[in-house]
C-alpha cells in the first residue's frame, strides 16, 4: 500500500500506461520539421507528500514527460508532469542541453501547466505552435509528438478522433475531451497532438487496460487555461453542480405532465432557498440559452456532435449566474441559476500543496484530503469511516473539517496497549465535538484538565486517554526520537504558540 499515491486520475494518467506504443510506418506519418522544434522534453525531480507520515515528503523521484512551445515564451505541459517538482530540466530535440526552467501556472483540475526557461534565449530559434481555430472532426487524422518511455529521441505517432465528448477532469472540473487511438505511453504527457501544422489538443492521459486509446485535452480548453491564468492566478471556469437525472422513462414523463415533443433533464434534489438557487426536486431544464435540451441532457453542438448541456455553461455564464429554461409542474419559465468555479464540499482535494499538520505526544492529526479516499477503501467502508461516506457531502457548517488521528501511533510509553487503527476520524476531545484542525489546536491548548481523552466517528476504535501533562510532556522525545523537525504545520504555529507551548 503506498499511502503517498496522490491524483484522483492516477489510473488514468500515462504514468500509468505501460502497453507498447505500435508506431506506423515512417512513410505513413506526415513530420512536421517545424513542429519538431516547438516539442521538449521536460525531466522533473519531485517530492509528493506522504499522507502517513505528513510531517515530511517521500523521497525523490526522478520522471519525464513532453511539452510545446507557445506563445510568450512559454512552454505548455500537463500539470501532473511537473507537480511536486522540485527542479525541471527542458531539453530540445536534437540536443544534449538542459535548461532550467520553472513553473509558473498551473491548473490542477485541467491538467494543465505553464514553465519559463532561465535562459528565454532558447526561444530564438524555437518558434511557438499554432493553435487550430476549432475542434477537429471524428475521424480526422492527427499527429502525436512526444517523448515516451523507450528511448531518447522524439516519437511521432499517427492515429484518428475516436471521440469528442463533455466529461470530468479531476478536483470537480469537467471539460471537453478528445479520445483518439494513436499510440500513446508514458512520457507522452504534455505533448502536442496537430492535424497539419496546427495544434489540435495536449495528450493527457490513457486507459491502461485498454490499447491505443488516449485523450487530450483540447485547444479549447487549453485556451481557456491561458485566458484565466493572464492576471497570474487560475480560478478555474464557472460550472453548474447539480443532481440530475435523465427523463426517458415514460411514467416519469407521464409524472411530471412532459407532453410529447418537449424534453429536458430532470433536477432531482432541490435546494436550500438560503443558497440562491431557484431549481427545485422536479424541474425539467429543457434550454440554455437558444439550445435545446434532450432527455439524456444532450445538445448538438454540430453536425454528428452532441455534448452534455453543461458544455455550454461557461461560455454562456455571466455575473455569476446563467439562464435556463425550465419546465415546472407543466410550465415553461426561465430562472437564472448561480454557477461556480469550485465545489465547496467537506473534503478538499491537496491539489499540489502539503497537508497541514499537527503533532502530540504518540500522536498525529491531518484534514482528510480527497487523496486518503484511496488508501484502503475495504478497511475504511468495515468502519463506516466518514472518509468514506462523507466524501461528497458539502460542509454541515462554515470551516468544518474532518480531522484524521494517525496512520500509526508512535512507539512510546504514553501509547502502551493502545491501537487506534489507520486514520480514525476524530469527534471529539474531552467531550468537545472538533470542528476542524485549528480547532483541536485550540482545545489542546487550552485544556487544564488532568486527562485527555481523545473519542472517534468510526466504529471499532478505540478510545484513547492520556495525562495531559505526560501528552504534552512526551511530545519533544518523540519528534527527537522520529527526527521530526518541526511538531506542526507552519499554518497552525500562530494558534498553539499563543499560551507559550
Amino acid at each position: 500500500m503506498r499511502i503517498g499515491a496522490l491524483s484522483l486520475i492516477a489510473a488514468l494518467t500515462l504514468a500509468s500506461i505501460s502497453t507498447q506504443a505500435q508506431e506506423k510506418p515512417a512513410d505513413s506519418i506526415a513530420d512536421n520539421p517545424e513542429i519538431r522544434k516547438s516539442v521538449v522534453k521536460i525531466f522533473t525531480t519531485s517530492r509528493e507528500p506522504d499522507l502517513a507520515r505528513p510531517y515530511k515528503k517521500q523521497d525523490p523521484e526522478e520522471s519525464s514527460g513532453s511539452g510545446v512551445v507557445i506563445d510568450g515564451k512559454r512552454i505548455l505541459t500537463n500539470n501532473h508532469v511537473v507537480r511536486y517538482a522540485q527542479r525541471i530540466l527542458v531539453q530540445p530535440e536534437g540536443s544534449s542541453d538542459k535548461l532550467k526552467a520553472r513553473v509558473v501556472a498551473t491548473g490542477a483540475g485541467i491538467d494543465l501547466a505553464v514553465i519559463e526557461l532561465e535562459d528565454a534565449t532558447f526561444f530564438d530559434s524555437h518558434p511557438p505552435i499554432t493553435f487550430a481555430d476549432q475542434l477537429p472532426e471524428v475521424g480526422q487524422g492527427v499527429v502525436s509528438y512526444g517523448y515516451p518511455l523507450g528511448g531518447d529521441a522524439l516519437s511521432i505517432t499517427k492515429g484518428i478522433v475516436s471521440r469528442i465528448e463533455y466529461a470530468p477532469y479531476d478536483s470537480d472540473t469537467m471539460g471537453l475531451r478528445i479520445q483518439v487511438d494513436a499510440a500513446l505511453n508514458h512520457g507522452n504527457s504534455g505533448g502536442p497532438v496537430v492535424s497539419g501544422d496546427k495544434l489540435v489538443g495536449i495528450v493527457f492521459s490513457g486507459i491502461d487496460t485498454a490499447q491505443n486509446i488516449g485523450y487530450l485535452i483540447p485547444v479549447d480548453e487549453v485556451k481557456a487555461f491561458l485566458e484565466d491564468i493572464a492576471d497570474g492566478r487560475y480560478d478555474s471556469r464557472p460550472q453548474l453542480y447539480l443532481s440530475l437525472q435523465t427523463l426517458e422513462n415514460d411514467a416519469l414523463r407521464s409524472f411530471l405532465k412532459m407532453p410529447k415533443g418537449w424534453n429536458g433533464i430532470v433536477v432531482s434534489k432541490s435546494f436550500d432557498e438560503s443558497s440562491g438557487n431557484p431549481l427545485r426536486k422536479w424541474d425539467v431544464i429543457d434550454t440554455i440559452g437558444e439550445h435545446d435540451i434532450d432527455d439524456a441532457g444532450m445538445v448538438t453542438v454540430k453536425p454528428n456532435l452532441r455534448l452534455s448541456f453543461e458544455y455550454f455553461v461557461p461560455k454562456l455564464a455571466a455575473g455569476g449566474m446563467i439562464e435556463l429554461g425550465i419546465i415546472r409542474a407543466g410550465e415553461k419559465m426561465t430562472v437564472k441559476v448561480p454557477v461556480a468555479s469550485t465545489r465547496h464540499r467537506v473534503i478538499r482535494g491537496l491539489n499540489g500543496g502539503y497537508p497541514s499538520f499537527f503533532l502530540i505526544g504518540p500522536l498525529q492529526f491531518t484534514p482528510v484530503y480527497e487523496e486518503h479516499r484511496g488508501i484502503d477503501a475495504r478497511l475504511l467502508a468495515m468502519r463506516g469511516s466518514p472518509i468514506l461516506n462523507r466524501g461528497l457531502d458539502e460542509p454541515a457548517f462554515e470551516g468544518e473539517e474532518l480531522v484524521a488521528g494517525p496512520f500509526r501511533m508512535f512507539a512510546h510509553a504514553t501509547s502502551k496497549g493502545y491501537d487506534a487503527g489507520f486514520f480514525p476520524i476524530l469527534k471529539s476531545v474531552n467531550g468537545v465535538a472538533i470542528k476542524n484542525l485549528r480547532h483541536l489546536v485550540e482545545t489542546l491548548r487550552d485544556l487544564k484538565d488532568e486527562y485527555v481523552t481523545f473519542e472517534w466517528h468510526d466504529d471499532a476504535v478505540e478510545s484513547l486517554v492520556f495525562r495531559r501533562e505526560e501528552l504534552i510532556n512526551s511530545t519533544e522525545e518523540i519528534l527527537d526520537d522520529n527526527s521530526i523537525r518541526s511538531q506542526m504545520s507552519d499554518d497552525l504555529k500562530d494558534v498553539w504558540n499563543t499560551t507559550g507551548h
